[in-house]
């Protein structure tokens, strides 16, 4: 999963080598911390945050099939 939030990340920015992904496991939840340079924020999170809505949804949906809850972090 951390590799799909990943690949997903770098096609929106415009500096790829600055993404990087944290993942923090939990007993049933995993935390996704996504880290992008400071001008590629808005890209991520996106209009009204629509963005970075629809990447949660993908999660979601990938983690429905290894039945696991994922929670993206968008952090600066």
């Amino acid at each position: 999963m951390k590799e799909l939030l990943e690949l997903i990340a770098k096609q929106l920015v415009d500096n790829p080598d600055k993404v990087s992904v944290a993942e923090v496991t939990g007993e049933q939840t995993t935390v996704l911390e996504l880290r992008v340079a400071q001008q590629d924020l808005g890209k991520v999170i996106g209009k009204q945050g629509r963005t970075a809505h629809a990447i949660r949804t993908i999660l979601n949906a990938a983690g429905m099939k290894v039945k696991k809850r994922f929670v993206l972090e968008i952090l600066e």
